[in-house]
């Protein structure tokens, strides 16, 4: 059974993928710089967290944990004074869990010049209830050509991750059974 027609039989009605779309704006400062004097990546993995976060809750109704970040790619440094900009939304859904897509941007506070996107990454969120087992989410509807090609492709993601982990769990026990210890 396909995850749109497990959720079908949960009559979860969609959600729009504009319905959770959020930015979060996070001017960086001295405090946020590492030994290079740029911001600290760690600083912009937990906006990007944050701003995921708050969409995967928005989406999900209630509350959502990080459950993986499968990238994370910084295409340039920022700075500090530039004002950067995280802007999130969900690129797909299975039953409990949510890919969150997350560009960062940055502009310099003080001049009217484009932001320039400094990063990207995807997120896997999961949906949990008040005792942190998970419950399930609505489906996200794309909306427009670009949300489609964004479900699609979380769904190549997805297949890779589960591969993967598949792949590592075999090795392990391979060598588990040969006797040879991690």
């Amino acid at each position: 059974m396909t995850d749109q027609a497990q959720r079908s039989e949960s009559e979860i009605p969609g959600k729009p993928t504009s319905a959770s779309r959020t930015t979060l704006s996070h001017i960086m400062t001295g405090s946020d710089t590492n030994l290079l004097g740029t911001v600290h990546g760690g600083v912009i993995m937990k906006l990007v967290d944050d701003a995921a976060g708050a969409v995967a809750g928005r989406h999900s109704g209630g509350p959502a944990v990080t459950a993986s970040m499968d990238e994370m790619v910084f295409l340039e440094p920022v700075r500090v004074g530039d004002l950067v900009h995280v802007k999130a939304q969900v690129n797909w859904t299975g039953r409990s869990s949510m890919e969150v897509g997350v560009r960062v941007l940055a502009e310099r506070w003080n001049e009217s010049t484009p932001a320039q996107q400094v990063g990207s990454a995807y997120l896997v969120f999961a949906a949990v209830d008040g005792d942190g087992k998970p419950r399930p989410v609505p489906p996200v509807l794309p909306e427009t050509d670009r949300d489609r090609r964004r479900y699609q492709e979380a769904q190549i993601r997805r297949t890779h991750r589960l591969a993967r982990r598949r792949a590592i769990k075999e090795l392990r026990e391979k060598r588990a059974a040969e006797g040879m210890e991690d």
